[in-house]
């Protein structure tokens, strides 16, 4: 019932919310002589502070247009090159005689399933463009896909990664992709990399980067960690499992909704969000334009949230962090015993961030004291000094020091590809 109560809600502050617009636009007119007055300002910025805290905020565009290949700009385009029921592959297509004279290796990045779109990685993508060619998972939201389509739990991700490698491996020729893992697809990419090495598959990847990954929950729990053993399994599937409701596609599919990841997100930093929105009312009636547009580009993605299927979310929870079952060498996927210690030529580069509160040091490394068959020559680790978790993989450290250490990785290891030196393990000292 919670679920219908909050798009009842959502339905019955609407009009409130209309007029709330219509008042801002009527305050701020530049036919109202006291627009500039300090009420005005005042009222209008009230006005916009219900607006951005009762409204619904879809799917943000990538907004990649451009990228830089060789010293010259080139134009972007997006194109949907694999469709699955939960998930469309994205390719990042660089046009233009400067991309084609280039043999930029393809890169698989693998956006978190875990409550935002896949634009979170924007400032990801927008790094690796200018010399890879990009390909990303966009995870569709679970209410959106009818029950018809059938169950998606962390199995069925796990075999989508397998199935995105070799449709990228049948796309180059039979040429191994580099994948990049950011965040929770760490444990599904290395059962999948395993489960591929165990096979011999061909198209298995030939680089596989984890970024800020809980391969082993136990080393270092942060609070995410320590919420999630706080209870039993049967907990998060009564208090937090729901229906999805009439009219969306998803109608009686039952999920993990995003305005309860969204609660638990905003609950773990509610202060420095309590922060923020102060001050962005602050900003509003000063008639700061780029504070208010900088506070309203974060936001409008911060806010915007996906359901989670049920099964996906709850094999999660006891998989990753109440049994890790990967970490202590129990995983199986489909009765299969997957085995990290198959993989011998897949090399590994896992990243992590020092001050990170979400995935604490050494959870990511920790995959190195799983795959006892890869030679040292092609592992590495890295620790960005002053980080936390989402300037892994995103903003000025990101942009600087830890993707030129990704980029030369995969071309160090790329099968038959382009080869540079191999980056060597290090703590950041920026």
């Amino acid at each position: 019932m919670l679920y219908h109560a909050y798009e009842m809600t959502h339905a019955a502050i609407s009009p409130m919310r209309s007029a709330a617009r219509m008042s801002r636009e009527m305050l701020l007119s530049p036919f109202n002589p006291f627009a500039e007055t300090y009420g005005a300002r005042t009222s209008a910025a009230m006005c916009e502070m219900f607006i951005s805290a009762t409204r619904r905020y879809g799917k943000p565009d990538w907004g990649l247009d451009e990228t830089v290949v060789g010293g010259e700009t080139v134009p972007v385009r997006q194109e949907v090159v694999l469709q699955l029921p939960f998930c469309d592959l994205i390719r990042f297509v660089r046009e233009g005689e400067a991309v084609e004279a280039r043999r930029d290796p393809k890169v698989l990045v693998i956006a978190p399933m875990s409550g935002h779109y896949a634009t979170l990685l924007r400032g990801t993508v927008k790094a690796m463009l200018p010399e890879h060619d990009v390909y990303v998972t966009d995870w569709i939201d679970a209410r959106e896909v009818p029950v018809t389509e059938g169950h998606f739990d962390l199995e069925d991700y796990t075999e989508y990664l397998i199935e995105f490698c070799q449709f990228l491996a049948a796309e180059g020729d039979g040429a191994r992709p580099a994948v990049m893992a950011v965040c929770q697809p760490g444990v599904p990419m290395l059962v999948a990399a395993s489960l591929m090495a165990m096979d011999e598959d061909p198209a298995r990847p030939s680089s596989v980067t984890l970024m800020g990954s809980p391969i082993d929950t136990a080393c270092n729990p942060k609070k995410p960690n320590e919420l999630a053993m706080q209870n039993p399994l049967s907990w998060f599937e009564r208090n937090v499992v729901l229906t999805v409701p009439w009219p969306n596609k998803g109608f009686l599919r039952r999920v993990y909704p995003g305005f309860l990841q969204l609660s638990g997100f905003m609950a773990m930093n509610l202060d420095r969000h309590t922060d923020a929105h102060v001050q962005h009312f602050t900003n509003l009636v000063r008639g700061d334009g780029e504070s208010t547009a900088s506070h309203r580009r974060f936001y409008d993605e911060y806010m915007a949230v996906m359901d989670l299927t049920a099964e996906f979310y709850l094999q999660t929870i006891e998989r990753v962090f109440q049994k890790r079952l990967l970490a202590t060498g129990r995983y199986r996927h489909r009765d299969l015993a997957v085995e990290p210690a198959a993989i011998r030529d897949i090399a590994l580069l896992t990243i992590e961030g020092e001050k990170d509160d979400i995935t604490g040091l050494g959870q990511t490394e920790a995959a190195h004291r799983l795959v006892t068959g890869l030679p040292d020559a092609m592992r590495a680790h890295y620790v960005q000094a002053r980080v936390g978790h989402y300037g892994v993989f995103n903003g000025s450290r990101w942009r600087g020091e830890i993707q030129p250490r990704v980029r030369d990785f995969i071309r160090a290891h790329a099968a038959g590809g382009e080869r540079r030196r191999p980056v060597l393990a290090s703590v950041g000292t920026a």
